[in-house]
C-alpha cells in the first residue's frame, strides 16, 4: 500500500521491458504481481508530474493488465468508457515514456483517442457509450467474416444510463460476440446514487445472498443423488431472486461473477474462459476506486483528479493573496441564497454534485437536492416534469453534457415555455480536459430554439445577477459561465434582477465597437485600449440589446463580435441575422471558435491559439481595418 506519491521516477525493471501488449503477454503468470505493482507505482508517478485523473485508473491496474494479457490486443477490441481510467492502458501500449506529456499541448489526451494509438479503438470522454460501440465493433467483425474478440469496459456509474441499456437490449437480440466487463467500484466521480446502485449495494451487503452462495454446496449434500438436479435448479432459482444475474440473464446476458477485480489469479482464467465463448457475456467484478495508495482509498472523491504535485518550496514570508472563487462556487452559493429566499427552488444535477458546485445546497436543503445519476436526459425532462406541478428546478449540467439532453430541451422543456434555469458550466473551452469536454456549443445550439433566455455574464458579479434574472423569467432560461476563476470582480451579496436583453457600454471609442458576450471581456476592453475602440458588455446573447446594436452600428465604420463559442450559428451570428434583417449594410469580424474541435492545453494557450488572448483580438481588428482603409484605427500603437 502506498501512503505518498514519489516525485522521483521508480525503479521499474519489468515494466520498462513491455513495448506492448505483445511483450506483455510473453510474461510467466507469476511474473504479473510484480508488474501490477510497478505499474501502479509509475502511474502514481507520472501523474503526479502532471496532475490530471487519478482514482479510477488505480482501480483497474490489474484488470487491464488481464485484458491484455489474455485478449489479442489491438485486433481484439477494448473499448473503455468514459475514459478517465485509461492511463494504464496508455503506460502498457507503448506511450509509457510519453506520460510526461499527459493533457498538455501536443501531449498525449487525457482520453483515448483513435489518431493517437491503435490500441485506443474509441474515442471518449462522455460515459455511457461503450457497450454500444463495442456492439458495433462486434457486428461489423461477423459482418465482415473476422475472428476477433470485443470487450468494453463499463462502471457502475456509467451503467446508470439509458444508453447503456438500450445497448444491452439490442446486444442481446444480435447475439454478437462480446463482453462486457462491469467494473463495479460504487462510485463513479461522486458516490453513484440511483436504483441500481442501491440494488447491488444491498445484494453485497445482503445475508441472504452470501449465505446462499456459500451455503448452496451443504445444502445441496443434505438431497439424496437421484434428487440433485432438482435441488441445483431450486439453488440457482433461490439466488436468482436476488443475484444481479437475474437482471442481465433476463435481458439475454451470460452473466458471471461478482468476482474480485483486483485479483490476477482468479481475473485472467476467468477472462480467458470467457474469451473462449460465443454470444454476450457479462463479467461482473468488485473494484476499488484509487487502488493501492491510502488516501486516494479513503477520499476517492477528493482524489478522482488531483493537480501537478510540486516539490515542497521553502515557506514564503510575504502574505498570499485570498484566493478568488471559481464560476462552479458562485453559482452554488447563489443556489444557496436563492433557496432561502423561495421554497419551490429545487436542485437537479446529472452526478456532477462536486463539479457544479452543489455540496452545500446538498447538504443544506438535502430534501430539495436531486442527483439523478449519470443521465442528462432524464435530468432536463424531469425539470420539465417539476416545472408543470409548480416548482422552480435549477439544473446544474456542463455545457459538453448539456448536449446529451438537447432533445428533452427543445421539446420537453422550451417547446412548452417550461419555467426551468439552466446553470450550464464549463462553457467555452476546457484547457487540459480536451474538445470532449469543450463547451463550444451551447451559444449556437441554444440560441436556435424559441422561448429561450440566453445570458453570457462577464465576471463574477454579474454571473450571481443574471442566474437570479434568469430564475426570476417564467420560463426556459439559462446562464452559461466557464472553468476555473474570473477576473476578481467583487460581487455584490444583495440579488438584484436586471432587464432582460440589456448590454452595457463599458468603453467609448471610435470607429471600431467591439460587441463581447461572456468572459473575454478583460481582452476585449486591453485591445480597445491600444486601438481606441468602443466596448459593449452585451449580457445576453438571446434576447439581443438590439437598441444597443443601432447605436453601436450607426456610429462605428466596423462592428466587431467575440465570443468564446463556436463562430457558426453563435453569438456573433445573431447580430449579423439582426443588422441583414434591419437592412444595414455594415462590416462585420466575427472573432470566436474556429469550425474544428480545439485540442488540449492550457486555457491561455488555446486562447492564444484561437487568436482570442488581447493581442490576438488586436491583430484580427488591426488587419481587417487596414482591408477597409480604416487607417487611422489600424495605426494606433
Amino acid at each position: 500500500m502506498f501512503q505518498t506519491i514519489p516525485l522521483q521516477r521508480p525503479a521499474t525493471p519489468l515494466l520498462d521491458e513491455l513495448a506492448s501488449p505483445e511483450d506483455l503477454r510473453g510474461l510467466n503468470e507469476e511474473q504479473l504481481p510484480q508488474l501490477t505493482n510497478e505499474l501502479r507505482e509509475y502511474l502514481l508517478y507520472t501523474v503526479g508530474q502532471t496532475g490530471g485523473h487519478f482514482g479510477a485508473g488505480l482501480g483497474v491496474v490489474e484488470l487491464t493488465i488481464a485484458l491484455h494479457y489474455v485478449y489479442n490486443t489491438p485486433e481484439d477490441r477494448l473499448v473503455w468508457d468514459v475514459g478517465h481510467q485509461c492511463y494504464p492502458h496508455k503506460i502498457l501500449t507503448g506511450r509509457r515514456d510519453r506520460m510526461s506529456t499527459m493533457r498538455k499541448a501536443g501531449g498525449l489526451a487525457g482520453f483515448p483517442k483513435r489518431e493517437e494509438s491503435p490500441y485506443d479503438t474509441f474515442g471518449v470522454g462522455h460515459s455511457s457509450t461503450s457497450i454500444s460501440a463495442a456492439l458495433g465493433m462486434a457486428i461489423a467483425a461477423r459482418q465482415q467474416g473476422i475472428d476477433r474478440r470485443t470487450v468494453a469496459v463499463i462502471g457502475d456509474g456509467a451503467m446508470t444510463a439509458g444508453m447503456a441499456f438500450e445497448a444491452i437490449t439490442h446486444a442481446s437480440h444480435t447475439g454478437a460476440n462480446m463482453l462486457v466487463v462491469l467494473n463495479d467500484n460504487q462510485m463513479s466521480i461522486s458516490k453513484n446514487t440511483g436504483g441500481l446502485n442501491t440494488y447491488f449495494s444491498k445484494i453485497w451487503a445482503s445475508k441472504t445472498y452470501n449465505q446462499l452462495r456459500s451455503g448452496g454446496k451443504s445444502v445441496l449434500k443434505k438431497f439424496p443423488k437421484s434428487a440433485t438436479d432438482i435441488a441445483a435448479r431450486l439453488e440457482e432459482y433461490m439466488k436468482g431472486m436476488v443475484s444481479p444475474a437475474t437482471l442481465f440473464e433476463e435481458l439475454g446476458f451470460n452473466y458471471i461473477g461478482p468476482i474480485d477485480g483486483h485479483d490476477l489469479d482468479m481475473l485472467v482464467p476467468t477472462l480467458r474462459n470467457l474469451r473462449a465463448l460465443d454470444g454476450p457475456q457479462m463479467l461482473h467484478i468488485m473494484t476499488r476506486k484509487g487502488k493501492g495508495f491510502a488516501p486516494a482509498e479513503e477520499d476517492p472523491v477528493g482524489f478522482h483528479a488531483i493537480s501537478k504535485i510540486e516539490p515542497e518550496a521553502t515557506p514564503s514570508v510575504a502574505p498570499k493573496p485570498p484566493k478568488k472563487p471559481k464560476y462552479q462556487d458562485i453559482f452554488g452559493q447563489w443556489l444557496c441564497d436563492e433557496a432561502q429566499h423561495c421554497s419551490k427552488l429545487v436542485g437537479i444535477t446529472p452526478a456532477m454534485c462536486e463539479g457544479s458546485g452543489m455540496v452545500e445546497f446538498s447538504e443544506r436543503f438535502a430534501d430539495r437536492f436531486y442527483d439523478v445519476a449519470i443521465a442528462e436526459q432524464h435530468a432536463v425532462t424531469l425539470a420539465a416534469g417539476m416545472a408543470c406541478d409548480g416548482l422552480k428546478p435549477v439544473v446544474a449540467i456542463y455545457s459538453t453534457f448539456l448536449q446529451r439532453g438537447y432533445d428533452q430541451l427543445i421539446h420537453d422543456v422550451a417547446l412548452q415555455n417550461l419555467d426551468v434555469t439552466f446553470g450550464i458550466d464549463r462553457a467555452g473551452l476546457v484547457g487540459e480536459d480536451g474538445p470532449t469536454h469543450a463547451g463550444a456549443f451551447d451559444l449556437s445550439y441554444l440560441r436556435c430554439i424559441p422561448n429561450m433566455v440566453i445570458a453570457a455574464p462577464s465576471d463574477e458579479n454579474e454571473t450571481r445577477q443574471l442566474l437570479h434574472t434568469a430564475y426570476r423569467h417564467p420560463g426556459p432560461a439559462a446562464v452559461r459561465y466557464p472553468r476555473g476563476t474570473g477576473p476578481g470582480t467583487p460581487i455584490e451579496q444583495d440579488l438584484q434582477a436586471v432587464e432582460i436583453g440589456k448590454g452595457l457600454l463599458r468603453r467609448s471609442g471610435r470607429e471600431v465597437a467591439i460587441l463581447s458576450f461572456g468572459t473575454l471581456l478583460g481582452n476585449a476592453l486591453q485591445a480597445a485600449d491600444s486601438l481606441d475602440a468602443t466596448v459593449a458588455d452585451m449580457r445576453f446573447v438571446k434576447p439581443l440589446d438590439t437598441a444597443l446594436i443601432d447605436e453601436l452600428a450607426a456610429q462605428h465604420a466596423l462592428l466587431v463580435t467575440l465570443e468564446e463559442n463556436a463562430i457558426a450559428g453563435g453569438a456573433g451570428s445573431a447580430v449579423a441575422e439582426y443588422l441583414a434583417a434591419q437592412g444595414v449594410c455594415l462590416p462585420i469580424l466575427h472573432l470566436g471558435l474556429k469550425d474544428s474541435f480545439i485540442d488540449h492545453g492550457k486555457h491561455g494557450q488555446l486562447l492564444a491559439q484561437e487568436g482570442l488572448d488581447a493581442a490576438g483580438i488586436t491583430a484580427s481588428i488591426r488587419e481587417r481595418c487596414t482591408l477597409l482603409g480604416l487607417s487611422k484605427t489600424a495605426a494606433v500603437n
